[in-house]
């Protein structure tokens, strides 16, 4: 291989972040430990928008602000706030003039149609920056078993909140720990191109803890106590949910900066992994 032929291929092999996995190149089994097996995915190999197989869209939540006074009117089935195109899924949030809101979004979320107890959970996605926005890939109980929430629990598998950059935050809610009443826990790591480039999203969740990552790289663990459903709900199936909400408690705890719109958060693949 010549001189100039060896830079060319180096440089091809450092482009960063935006690169699709091929069509033909299927989902890969057995990820790390070796012992599981893909059971669910959307790769996003379609135009229009995102299959009514896998998804469907929350919307119930935006009169009441989802119980965190967001700012945002979740779509349903709108093109202008969620696509499937070129390999990619993209949520956008605008700012707009909609049913009494001045902005707009979307809430993915495969209740029904996906859901899981246990497994190995990974989006590939690039965030939204810029104050106000707060994306999110997370999970919600099924059946809420247990009752409402808290009592139910939710894993949180990325947040970010655009006034605190780069800094990525995964987290438990249970009846006993919620940030409510201050016993909140989560673990967070500093990504510095999480808005330019690529990175995988992951949870793997066992029954006696689950374990939050970034690329592989583990940040955070929750563990089952043994002590009941108050510390661990977390042995009923779970759902998956992808949205850029808009301002909240948190996201604009620094209010929103309107000069930033419109936001996307870009998902490569969901994929989800299960013991064999």
């Amino acid at each position: 291989m010549t001189t100039l032929m060896s830079f060319l291929l180096l440089g091809v092999m450092l482009i960063p972040g935006c690169v699709k996995v091929k069509d033909s190149d299927p989902p890969p089994d057995n990820p790390n430990s070796g012992t599981k097996t893909l059971v669910w995915s959307d790769e996003f190999d379609y135009n229009g928008l995102p299959s009514g197989t896998k998804w469907s869209y929350d919307t119930a939540g935006n009169e009441s602000g989802w119980g965190n006074n967001e700012s945002q009117f979740y779509t349903q089935a709108r093109s202008k706030n969620v696509e499937v195109k070129d390999g990619f899924l993209t949520i956008t949030a605008h700012k707009e003039d909609y049913k009494g809101f001045k902005y707009t979004s979307a809430r993915l979320i495969t209740k029904q149609k996906g859901d899981w107890l246990y497994g190995r959970i990974e989006v590939r996605a690039k965030l939204p920056d810029g104050r106000g926005m707060w994306p999110a890939i997370w999970m919600l109980p099924t059946d809420w078993i247990y009752g409402n929430w808290p009592k139910s629990g939710e894993i949180d598998i990325m947040e970010n909140v655009g006034y605190d950059p780069y800094v990525i935050v995964g987290s438990a809610h249970t009846e006993a720990y919620n940030h409510t009443i201050g016993t909140h826990k989560n673990g967070t790591t500093t990504i510095p191109t999480c808005y330019s480039d690529f990175h995988v999203y992951a949870v793997e969740w066992e029954a006696k803890e689950f374990r939050v990552y970034v690329d592989d790289i583990h940040y955070f663990t929750f563990r089952n106590e043994g002590t009941g459903y108050k510390v661990w709900p977390f042995d009923k199936r779970f759902h998956l949910l992808l949205n850029v909400a808009v301002g909240g408690n948190w996201g604009g705890a620094q209010g929103i900066d309107d000069s930033v719109f419109p936001r996307k958060m870009v998902v490569d693949y969901v994929r989800v992994y299960q013991n064999k």
